[in-house]
């Protein structure tokens, strides 16, 4: 095996990213209670005179003032604390903090239709006996009174509220949005019609699906990595992901249309060891095997409906159904393929080199796999 400065140099650089790798890997999947769901809120106009906000939200973040634009989980907020404080209060008296949040919003402000509008709160569920392993999803009610004549409303979502899916009831033709911390919808029609085309339904749920493989799929990018770390050559890599893409694709329409369910307590553990299987494969075998493209196969079955479950938290319109379910896919492999991009452009340069696979190929897999049975080992025991 050839040995040189660069090589020496490169070593280096995987030891630290060997360091930072398993120090994400620990903690970007800490306890399930800390992590941060999207906001979920239904609008209602009540006899053309009322606005009614139902909001299925996790009030500790916001209470807390956690930056939801930036983590994915609590502990990565400096506000963590707060919200741990917040998270062991009794349902009733965290009920009672929410009038905190309709001053900051109200201020905003949260909605405009012609003017303002004053949202008082109606009622508050905070669910009482829950798993303290799992994210209390209260849900928060609002109502205002509308301008006469207001024919449309704008909908102000704070920035550093995270992701907000926005969607009209009792009306024809309602408008179904998402949006992130400090964007705006357009102006929604009051007696409906607003519902997005199919364009704007597909080209809405692309950066939705992105996101989800950068930043926020650590599990998905490792994969992705132990795919391009078997082989750097194009034919390889192409096998490998056409089959991945294809199985994902078709587990992740039928789990979208509730077709089939599986509890993630069984496919996320599933999807750890899949992470571990392709970098442990790594280490031992430098080509593709013939059957390799049948187990990613499989394997891209089980991602597949973890990205349902994702887009189960979203949901999707129901009139737009497949526009945005295609949408959200093409973000996913935009993003896989972004993955693949920075990873060559950072090691594939150095693949022809003598010691690409002992210094760099089989290091980076041997950590991948460490990551990955640490996530199966917390997702089954922990």
């Amino acid at each position: 095996m050839m040995t040189s400065p660069v090589g020496h140099l490169l070593s280096k650089l995987l030891l630290l990213l060997a360091m930072s790798t398993v120090a994400v890997g620990t903690f970007a999947s800490r306890g399930a209670a800390h992590e941060l769901v999207p906001t979920i809120a239904d609008m209602t106009i009540v006899d053309g005179e009322n606005i009614t906000l139902e909001l299925r939200i996790n009030l500790e973040s916001f209470l807390a003032g956690i930056d939801l634009d930036a983590v994915e989980n609590t502990d990565d907020d400096d506000a963590g604390d707060v919200y741990k404080t917040l998270r062991g209060l009794s349902a009733g008296a965290l009920a009672d903090q929410a009038p905190q949040l309709l001053v900051l919003w109200n201020d905003a402000p949260l909605a405009v239709a012609g003017s303002a509008l004053e949202f008082t709160i109606s009622g508050v569920e905070v669910p009482g006996d829950l798993d303290a392993e799992l994210p209390r999803i209260s849900v928060l009610r609002m109502t205002a009174r509308l301008p006469e004549r207001a024919d449309t409303i704008t909908v102000n979502w704070p920035l550093g509220s995270g992701a907000l899916v926005l969607r009209q009831q009792g009306v024809e033709d309602p408008y179904t949005g998402y949006l992130a911390g400090g964007e705006s919808s357009p102006a929604i029609a009051t007696a409906g019609g607003g519902a997005q085309t199919p364009m704007q339904a597909f080209f809405g749920y692309i950066p939705v699906g992105f996101d989800h493989i950068l930043p926020k799929g650590l599990d998905h990018i490792l994969f992705v990595l132990g795919l391009f770390f078997l082989s750097t050559r194009l034919r390889p890599l192409v096998w490998q992901v056409s089959a991945f893409t294809l199985a994902h694709t078709v587990t992740l329409a039928i789990g979208a249309l509730g077709l089939v369910a599986i509890n993630p307590a069984v496919v996320e553990p599933l999807i750890a060891a899949s992470i571990v299987f392709v970098a442990v494969e790594n280490i031992f075998t430098s080509g593709l095997n013939p059957w390799r493209p049948f187990v990613i196969f499989g394997f891209g079955l089980l991602h597949g409906l973890g990205f349902a479950s994702v887009l189960g938290e979203f949901g999707l319109p129901e009139d737009q159904f497949i526009p945005a379910l295609i949408g959200f896919n093409v973000g996913v492999e935009v993003g896989q393929l972004t993955v693949i991009a920075i990873a060559f452009a950072c090691v594939g340069w150095f693949a022809r080199k003598d010691w690409y696979r002992a210094r760099i190929a089989v290091p980076a897999s041997c950590i991948i796999a460490l990551v990955g049975a640490y996530w199966f080992v917390e997702r089954v025991f922990l």
